[in-house]
C-alpha cells in the first residue's frame, strides 16, 4: 500500500527524509505491510459503517447540501513516541498554568497591564473581555477547566502551538470514537504495540466538574448545557453527557430562583451545582448579555456571581483564545512562571503595531491572516493561494480594524500517510490535545489529529473538508 509514497519536502510523521521508516513507526508499518489492499479497504468500510451506525456526525452551517455530516475518518493512525509526548504534556501544562494566572490577574488586579507586558488596549478592546466580571471570584480560582490547544509541526519537526481554544473546545468525542472505530476494524493492529489508552477522558472530565462544585456536602449535580440540536457539536454534547452519566439540558430546562439554579424534572426542581456549558458567553444569560438569546438561562449570572453554581469554562475565558492575545502567551509564561516557554508559538505579526502593519501590508500574498475571534477556518486568508481580489479585500479589512487580525508565515504542516483517492498519500495534519484542569492537570495521551483530505491543503477543519485520525501515544 505504501508503494510510490512520497514525503516530498514536508516533515513526514512515518518516514524519514531518506525514505526509511521512523523507528517508533516500524511496528505499525510492519502490521500494515501484512494487510492486502482489498482487506484494508474492507476494514476501512467497516470503520465508516461504525461511524454511520453510531451517528458520529458534525453540523455544517450555511451549506446547501444539508447540515449534518458523518465525520470523515482515515484508518492509518498517527503515532507519537513517549519522549515527544512528555514534551507536549510539559509544554501544555505550563501553558494552561500561565493562561489561568493571566485570567485571574486581568479580572482582578491587572498587574500584567500595569507592568506593561501587555498593552492595556489589547484587553479593553477585546470583544471577549467581560469587564463586568472584574472582581468576581471563580471556584478554586480556575478559569479554564477544559482547553484544546492546537499543535502543528513544522518542516524541521518542531512542535508549535497554533492557538488555544479556551471557551468551548470541541472534538473530544471524536478522539474517543476514532479509537473505538479503529479497534473494531483493525483489532490486530493493537497487539503488542504499547498504545496508551484514551478512555479515561469522560471520568477525568466528571472528576473535574465535581472538584469545582460550590456545594461540598453530598454528590454535586452536574449538567451539560447545550444550545440544542442545530449546534455544530450537538453529537458531542449528547455523547459526553451520556459518558459522564449527567443530564444534558437546554436553557429552557433550567430556572434561577433566589440566586440558585434548578433543573426542571418530572419530580420537581432539582438544584444544579455545576454546569459544563457548551454555549458561548454571548448567549448564556439574556439578562446580562444578548437580550435576544433564547438559548441561555435568565438570571444565571446572578447565581454564578453569588457563588452558588460553577461554570466550566468560566465566563470571560474567551479573552484567552483571542488570536491577538495568543501572541502574548510566551510573555505570560515568563511573567507569571519565570520560565521559558517549552512549546513555542508560531511567529506572529500584529497589524495594530506600526512596524508589523508595514510588514504585513508589504507581504500579504505570502502570509496567513486570521480574524481574532473566528474559528473553524472562517475569517481567514491563505495568502499564497488567494486571488488578488481576496488579498485586497483583506488588506482593506486589516486597515479598517487592525486590532482584529493577526498574520503569520505559512508553516509547512507535517504530513501523515492517509488513504485518499485509491492510494496512500501524504496529507497535512494538526493535533488538538485536551487539557483538563481540575485538582490536577490531566491530558489524555493523544488528542484529535485532524487531517486535510484535499491534496496540498493546509486547512484541516472539518467544516472545510477535513477529517481525522486516531492518535497513538506509545508507552
Amino acid at each position: 500500500m505504501f508503494k510510490g509514497y512520497a514525503s516530498d519536502k514536508f516533515y513526514d510523521e512515518m518516514f524519514a527524509p531518506d525514505g526509511s521508516v521512523r523507528p517508533h513507526c516500524e511496528p505499525l508499518f510492519g502490521k500494515f505491510q501484512q494487510i492486502e489492499t482489498d482487506d484494508f479497504l474492507s476494514r476501512k468500510a467497516t470503520s465508516e459503517l461504525y461511524f454511520m451506525r453510531q451517528g458520529i456526525t458534525f453540523n455544517v452551517y450555511h451549506d446547501n447540501q444539508g447540515s449534518e455530516r458523518i465525520f470523515p475518518f482515515d484508518p492509518v493512525p498517527r503515532v507519537i513516541p513517549a519522549d515527544e509526548w512528555e514534551l507536549i504534556e510539559a509544554g501544555l501544562t505550563q501553558r494552561i498554568a500561565a493562561l489561568n494566572l493571566f485570567l485571574n490577574d486581568i479580572y482582578h488586579d491587572q498587574e500584567i497591564l500595569k507592568d506593561g507586558v501587555i498593552p492595556r488596549f489589547y484587553i479593553e478592546e477585546a470583544k471577549s473581555f467581560r469587564k463586568e466580571f472584574r472582581g468576581v471570584d471563580v471556584p478554586k480560582d480556575i478559569y479554564i477547566q477544559i482547553c484544546g490547544s492546537d499543535l502543528i509541526r513544522g518542516a524541521d519537526g518542531t512542535y508549535y502551538v497554533l492557538e488555544d481554544n479556551a471557551r468551548c473546545p470541541s472534538g473530544a468525542s471524536y478522539l474517543l470514537e476514532n479509537r473505538n472505530a479503529l479497534k473494531r476494524a483493525f483489532p490486530a493492529l493493537f497487539d503488542s504495540l504499547g498504545v496508551r489508552p484514551v478512555d479515561s477522558y469522560p471520568r477525568d472530565l466528571l472528576n473535574m466538574l465535581h472538584h469545582i462544585s460550590p456545594r461540598r456536602e453530598g454528590d454535586p449535580v452536574c449538567v451539560l448545557l447545550t444550545p440544542g440540536c442545530f449546534n455544530s457539536a450537538y453529537f458531542e454534547h449528547c455523547y459526553l453527557a451520556r459518558k459522564m452519566g449527567i443530564e444534558i439540558v437546554e436553557g429552557r430546562d433550567l430556572v434561577v430562583k433566589d440566586k440558585f439554579v434548578y433543573m426542571r424534572t418530572t419530580k420537581g426542581l432539582v438544584r444544579v451545582d455545576v454546569i459544563y456549558r457548551r454555549i458561548d458567553d454571548d448567549f448564556i444569560d439574556p439578562v446580562v448579555f444578548r437580550k435576544d438569546s433564547v438559548l441561555g438561562v435568565p438570571g444565571l449570572m446572578n447565581a454564578y456571581m453569588a457563588g452558588n453554581v460553577a461554570l466550566a469554562n468560566a465566563v470571560g475565558t474567551g479573552i484567552a483564545d483571542d488570536k491577538v492575545i495568543y501572541y502574548f502567551v510566551p510573555k505570560m509564561i515568563e511573567y507569571y512562571l519565570g520560565e521559558k516557554p517549552i512549546l513555542p508559538n508560531v511567529p506572529t505579526f500584529l497589524p495594530s503595531e506600526e512596524k508589523d502593519m508595514d510588514y504585513v501590508m508589504k507581504n500579504l500574498p505570502e502570509l496567513v491572516v486570521k480574524a481574532a475571534n473566528e474559528s473553524g477556518g472562517y475569517g481567514m486568508l491563505m495568502g499564497p493561494t488567494a486571488s488578488k481580489e481576496e488579498i485586497e479585500t483583506f488588506r482593506g479589512l486589516i486597515k479598517a480594524d487592525p486590532r482584529n487580525y493577526i498574520a503569520q508565515p505559512v508553516i509547512s504542516l507535517s504530513q501523515s500517510p492517509t488513504w485518499c483517492d485509491g492510494a496512500m498519500e501524504g496529507r497535512h495534519i494538526d493535533l488538538r490535545p485536551y487539557i483538563i484542569n481540575g485538582e490536577t492537570v490531566k491530558i489524555v495521551p493523544g488528542g484529535l489529529t485532524r487531517v486535510a483530505l484535499k491534496k496540498g491543503s493546509l486547512v484541516v477543519n472539518s467544516s472545510q473538508g477535513g477529517g481525522s485520525k486516531d492518535t497513538w501515544v506509545l508507552k
